[in-house]
């Protein structure tokens, strides 16, 4: 297995990490026998990072990890990591009791690596500091209930560097791929976060998966139109494991074969090593998949901020990933990321049509037309009903 080191800990991670939010499930619940074997066929590899949250699994993917890591001989080969959730937060007592359920669930005295988890907006990373998230974080690594801290982040660029400079993090988590290079904290982020020595770990490499299942035809006659053969999933991980900023590349793994896979790419994929044949390649995919998008926003956000609150960066590019790749992964992160799930909403029917957007997009796009297209695809009966039922899943207690 490659190994990335963490250069404030010295700690060395597996290039791949193990997602815990898409373990196997049978019947709607984790399936408990084979998303064990599969961790340990992973830890057999040499994946030593366990990626989770509070949320995962209704809940169910921290105690699920408790329980197989009671064996204490996979223990000590592997690192935990979970997270703080910022929508149940609403004290500096909150934070204590949710790190105690954690704590209990995981079955450990020590996390190693505890996360803030999904700052969305200034806003959000702002009430948290108010209600004392840095000096919690602090008191508990000091009490060694943690060992090491970073956060998760779905923000623009401006709110991730203020993140990054407000706390002597050991590391950080951003979605970044390759149709993500200027999006969020995209590839600006990942070396602002690298130049101050924290370890960056990646989210959503594959979109979800959207970049290596139901691929376009006009894209997979790219891939296959050279003579290296890899699948979609090889070819779009290199591209992120080419970046000598990225310390691990986080995979929901469930499936035997995608396991498999991601572990020999990972073991066969240095930075730096792509030729410029490869990388021109990968831009022509990326490059045909923004032709593929029905609304032309870069995300430059020159837009923002909108008077009436609609993020629109965001609304467009869950809009152009519902038509893409045509499935409902896009709504479920419009609810989660917009709808107000985990702050304030942000939807596209909030717009009220004053046009100052407009007077700013270098890519002279009709916002107001089209905000009124991503709100009758997402701000209907079905976006609603999600979102009560996301709100009462991601707001649920196990205790």
């Amino acid at each position: 297995m490659q190994y990335r080191v963490v250069p404030k800990t010295g700690d060395k991670i597996s290039a791949i990490g193990f997602g815990c939010m898409r373990l196997a499930t049978r019947l709607g619940r984790i399936d408990e026998a084979k998303a064990e074997e599969q961790i340990r066929y992973a830890i057999e590899k040499g994946v030593n990072y366990f990626d989770t949250a509070y949320p995962y699994h209704n809940g169910d993917s921290e105690r699920f990890l408790g329980k197989v890591f009671c064996d204490r001989t996979l223990r000590e080969k592997v690192k935990i990591a979970t997270k703080l959730p910022p929508w149940l937060v609403k004290s500096r007592e909150d934070m204590d009791n949710i790190l105690k359920e954690q704590l209990k669930k995981l079955q450990v005295e020590t996390i190693d690596y505890y996360l803030v988890h999904g700052i969305m907006s200034q806003e959000i990373w702002d009430q948290l500091k108010e209600l004392g998230v840095l000096e919690f974080l602090n008191e508990v690594k000091e009490k060694g209930y943690i060992k090491n801290i970073g956060f998760s982040c779905h923000s623009d660029l401006q709110t991730f560097k203020n993140v990054v400079d407000d706390y002597d993090w050991d590391m950080c988590q951003i979605q970044y791929n390759f149709l993500d290079e200027n999006i969020q904290a995209g590839t600006k982020g990942l070396k602002y976060a690298a130049e101050r020595n924290i370890a960056v770990f990646i989210m959503e490499p594959l979109r979800g998966g959207n970049l290596s299942n139901k691929v376009p035809a006009q894209v997979q006659k790219l891939w296959d139109s050279v003579n290296v053969k890899r699948t979609p999933a090889e070819w779009a991980l290199k591209w992120i494991w080419n970046h000598e900023e990225v310390t691990c590349i986080l995979s929901g793994m469930n499936n035997d074969e995608h396991i498999r896979e991601n572990i020999h790419t990972a073991n066969t994929t240095e930075s730096n090593t792509l030729t410029k044949e490869e990388i021109s390649l990968i831009e022509q995919v990326r490059d045909k998949y923004k032709e593929l998008t029905k609304i032309p926003c870069t995300a430059c956000a020159y837009c923002m901020p909108c008077p009436a609150g609609v993020n629109i960066p965001e609304c467009f590019e869950k809009y152009n990933d519902k038509y893409m790749f045509g499935t409902m992964n896009a709504r479920l992160m419009y609810e989660v990321q917009i709808g107000g799930i985990m702050g304030k909403a942000h939807r596209a029917s909030q717009c009220i049509g004053c046009g100052k957007c407009e007077k700013h997009c270098p890519q002279h796009i009709e916002i107001r037309k089209e905000l009124k297209k991503v709100s009758k695809e997402f701000d209907d009966t079905t976006g609603k009903v999600l979102n009560w039922v996301a709100k009462r899943v991601m707001n649920r207690r196990h205790k």
